[in-house]
C-alpha cells in the first residue's frame, strides 16, 4: 500500500480510526450507516487484536498480553475505554514494542 495519510486515504488503513468506524458506523458527511450494526468499543479491541490472531491461527502466541506470548504492545494516546466515542479516530501511538523492544517512540515521549 501507498503510505499516504492514513486517515484519508481511499482504503484508510489506521486502525483507530477502524475501530471508531466500526463503534459509529459514522461516513465521512456525517451520517450512520446501519446503526444496528455498531459494536462496543470492547468488540472494536478485540476485532483488532486476539480476533485478528485467531484469523491467522496465532492466537497461542500473538493478540492479548499473556505469559509466553511474544511482548508486542502499544502505547497510545487515549484511554479508548473513556474517551469520547468521536476521539478514537483521532488516536495516536506513542510507543509501539516488538518483541519486547521499543521499535517507535513519538518524540514527545521521554525514555
Amino acid at each position: 500500500m501507498i503510505r499516504f495519510d492514513s486517515r484519508t486515504a481511499i482504503n484508510p488503513y489506521n486502525p483507530f480510526f477502524g475501530m471508531w468506524v466500526a463503534i459509529t458506523r459514522k461516513t465521512t458527511d456525517g451520517s450512520v450507516l446501519g446503526p444496528e450494526q455498531t459494536i462496543t468499543r470492547e468488540q472494536a479491541l478485540r476485532m483488532w487484536t486476539i480476533n485478528g490472531a485467531y484469523l491467522s491461527f496465532e492466537e497461542a502466541s500473538k493478540g492479548s498480553i499473556e505469559a509466553g506470548k511474544l511482548a508486542d504492545m502499544v502505547v497510545i494516546s487515549k484511554d479508548i475505554l473513556r474517551c469520547t466515542v468521536d476521539e478514537i479516530r483521532d488516536i495516536e501511538a506513542l510507543l509501539t514494542m516488538v518483541d519486547g523492544k521499543v521499535v517507535y517512540r513519538d518524540k514527545t515521549m521521554s525514555e
